[in-house]
Formats: structure tokens, sequence, C-alpha cells
């Protein structure tokens, strides 16, 4: 008689791995929406304009995006954890020094510059590791909402942790809480181990990184710039769309050549990921968009502390934790495709639900119901996004797509805020108010159309 072999054991759910990797995508998140709140204390303290610290906000956004691609290929050259510890303490110190920060340059250079490159050298690694360390297709889709998810409640609790610190301490203060974070994160990250060795001779493409970091830059500035000089937008947009052309153009020549270019164009191959790159990019443009724009009105025109700024947020981050921690069951019941589209759905109805209020009563409790479904539809949809993207490529471009898919999702978060924060800074009153929650709404749509288009299939349902 034949004995049947013992059942295999679970493998134990890596916690100590994750927690690490999770926290980092947190306070990398946090720190796009936190400053949102403190938009009048910081300009007060600093002597600048809310147009400054929108700047400010878009710059570290901006450098992200446009770092977040080299900072993918520098991990294989220099090793993964390397690169995260590396980029942990580069954010450290940015953090830090825009705590002490006696202007608005300083500021910059602290948050936008040294924690917007610190954020590019170690988010890469997350979704690298993470790949390589849950081997499991479900404990890597787990892996990946648990982190999707700390991503998008950061950036949703920014505005309240934000708020609450100034509240109690000072705005400065709250750069000190990222810090300290970041070291509690270094000391976590002991647990984490690089499977794979570095390869000191990898080559990277030089040339590449800077077109494509040249290309964003432009644009994202030109659309800054659009309160100003419409020429000036004009003719910035353009020579950007001219910089990211010679970009697609050189790492064509590249491949033709045999050489390893900054992004293989397999990558903008498959129709599925480039619909879920899309509704990605607009995802978190709703994001911070609607971040900046609620939390500048109820600043500059009701004129609400921080902490006030932030309680009413708390609507937002409660709708997207609740959904956020339903993604899983979600999934198991709906197509992402679904999960997409009804996300969409909701967060434009909530958007037309704040619109509405810009014309009628002043008492500000009426915000939370559209908070409150804004967060609902981006937590339904954030997960399944980055899964439909992830799941498009085998395992050897995993590391290409997760920083593209991370650079798509950060530049959406800068041309929110300076899509959002060009109509509003210059007349933050509620007709600009709702005119940039209009704009935000039809970006929305937009989302709405492309998810539709994703494909319907078993292979849209993880497993």
């Amino acid at each position: 008689m034949t004995v049947p072999p013992a059942p295999r054991a679970a493998a134990p759910w890596p916690r100590r791995v994750l927690a690490p990797l999770a926290l980092a995508q947190f306070v990398c998140s946090f720190a796009g929406s936190n400053m949102n709140v403190m938009i009048k204390d910081i300009s007060a303290d600093l002597d600048t304009t809310v147009q400054g610290v929108q700047v400010a906000i878009t710059v570290f956004l901006l450098v992200m995006a446009a770092l977040m691609i080299p900072g993918g290929i520098l991990t294989d050259r220099f090793g993964r954890k390397r690169c995260f510890v590396v980029g942990l303490a580069v954010y450290g110190v940015g953090a830090l020094l825009s705590a002490a920060a006696p202007g608005l340059g300083v500021l910059i250079l602290g948050n936008s510059i040294l924690e917007g490159v610190g954020t590019a050298l170690l988010i890469p690694p997350v979704y690298i590791l993470t790949t390589l360390l849950f081997t499991e297709v479900a404990d890597r889709a787990r892996a990946f909402g648990a982190i999707m998810a700390m991503g998008g409640i950061g950036a949703a609790a920014g505005p309240l942790i934000g708020g609450l610190i100034t509240w109690a301490l000072s705005w400065r203060a709250a750069f000190v809480f990222q810090a300290l974070v970041v070291v509690v994160i270094i000391g976590l990250s002991r647990r984490v181990h690089d499977p794979l060795p570095p390869d000191p001779e990898c080559d990277v493409d030089t040339v590449g990184a800077v077109l494509s970091a040249s290309g964003l830059v432009l644009v994202v500035m030109g659309i800054l710039a659009a309160d100003d000089n419409g020429w000036l937008t004009l003719g910035l947009v353009s020579a950007g769309a001219l910089v990211l052309a010679a970009f697609f153009r050189w790492v064509r020549a590249r491949e033709r050549a045999g050489a390893q270019p900054l992004l293989p164009t397999v990558l903008f191959r498959d129709r599925t990921s480039n619909l879920g790159l899309i509704t990605q990019h607009l995802q978190w443009l709703l994001l911070m968009g609607i971040s900046f724009t609620v939390a500048a009105y109820l600043q500059v025109v009701r004129g609400y502390d921080a902490i006030s700024t932030g309680v009413i947020f708390t609507a937002s981050t409660a709708g997207l934790l609740v959904s956020s921690l339903g993604a899983q069951r979600f999934a198991r019941r709906r197509e992402q495709r679904s999960l997409v589209m009804a996300g969409f759905v909701t967060t434009v109805c909530g958007i037309g639900v704040l619109i509405g209020l810009a014309h009628g009563s002043p008492d500000v409790w009426l915000f939370t119901p559209g908070l409150l479904l804004i967060g609902l539809g981006l937590g339904v949809m954030l997960t399944p996004s980055v899964n439909i993207v992830q799941s498009s490529f085998p395992e050897d471009l995993q590391g290409e797509i997760s920083g593209l898919s991370r650079s798509v999702s950060n530049l959406g978060s800068s041309v929110g805020t300076a899509v959002a924060g060009t109509i509003l800074v210059a007349d933050p009153a509620v007709g600009p108010y709702a005119t940039a929650l209009v704009v935000l709404a039809v970006a929305g749509l937009g989302g709405l159309a492309a998810a539709a288009r994703l494909p319907h299939g078993p292979g849209q349902r993880p497993s």
C-alpha cells in the first residue's frame, strides 16, 4: 500500500520582511501630501506664498517621477538592499534639513530635492525586493496589496497626521517625524536580505536617464508656469514632448545596437499594461490634485488651521482604509477591470459632491460625504491597477516595469498638484476651486474610459 506524501507546510507569511518595505512606501506617500495642510503655516513662517509652497510640493513629486526609472537601474548595479538603505539615509537628511529651513530655498533643497532623490533610490528596491522575496503568486499579490494600501493610506492620512503634528508642535516637527520613521525603517531593514548579488558591470544608460528626466521636468514646469505666461507654458511643454520623443528614439537605437536601454520598448507594446499605467497615472493625479485643492481652499478661503483641515480629511482616509482592507475580498468576486471602473465612477461622484458644496452651505462638515466617496473610490482601484500592470510581464522584466509603474504614478501626483494648484493659486476663491475640481473630474472620466478598454477574462482576476 502506497503511503501518500505528507502535505507540505505552508510557508509562514514573512511579516518581518514586508514591514520595512510597506512602511517605506507609507512615509514617501505621506511626504507627498502632508504639506497640503501646512500651506498657511509655512507661508507665514518662511515669508512666502501659496504658490511657493505649491512649487515645493510639486518639485518633490516631480523629482521622484523623473529619477524613479534611473533609480531602478542603479539597484542592479549597486544592489537592491544597499540602494534601499542609502535612499532612506538621503531622505532622512532631507527631512532634517527641511525641519531647520530658514527660507523657501532651503525647504526646496531638503524636501523637494534630497527627499525626492532619496525616494527615487528607495522605492524601486521596495517593489523589486517584493517580487524577488515573495515567490508564490498569492503571497506576492498580498504583499503588493499591503504595500499599495500603505502608500494610499500614507497619502490620504498625510493631511490628518501633518495637521495634528502642526497643531500640537509646528510644521517643522512633521519633518522630524519623517526622519524618526526613517530611522525605524533602517532598523527594521536589517531583516531584509537581497537574494541577488549586485552587478558592478551593469550598463547604465546615462543618456536615456538624462533625456527622460529632462522631458518630464520640462512638461511639469510648463504646467506650473501656466498662470504666469501662456506662451512659456506652450514652449516648455512642447520642448518636453520633443525631448521625450528623442528619449524613445534613443531607446530604440540602443536596442538595435544590442546595448541595454534605460527601458526596453517591450514595456510599451502590451495594450493591457499601457491601459493599466494610464489608470495608475490618473488615480494619483486625482488623489494629490484633490488633496491640494481642498486643503488650499479650506486654509486660504475658509481660514481653517492645519488641525481643522486635517480632521476634515479624515473622511477620505477612512474611505480609503475601508476599501483597501476589503480589496482582496473584492478581487475574489469581481474582475480587476470592474474594480478599477467602479473606483473611477465613485471618485468622480465624490468630486461632484464637492463641486456642489462650493456654492452651498458654509458648513465645512458637508465636505465629508464627497471626501468619503473619493477615499472609497481610490482605495478600490489602487491595488488592481498595479496587479494588472505587474501581471502583464514575466519575472525578468519585473524590475523594469516596477520602476516604470512608480514613475508613472509619481508623475500623476506631480501633474495633479501642478494642474490643480495652478488653477487655484491664481485666485483661490469658490470659482477657481470649482474649476480645479471640474478639471480633475474630467481626468477621472478619462481614467474610466481607459479602464473600460481593459480586457475581460480570468487573467484579470488574481488567484
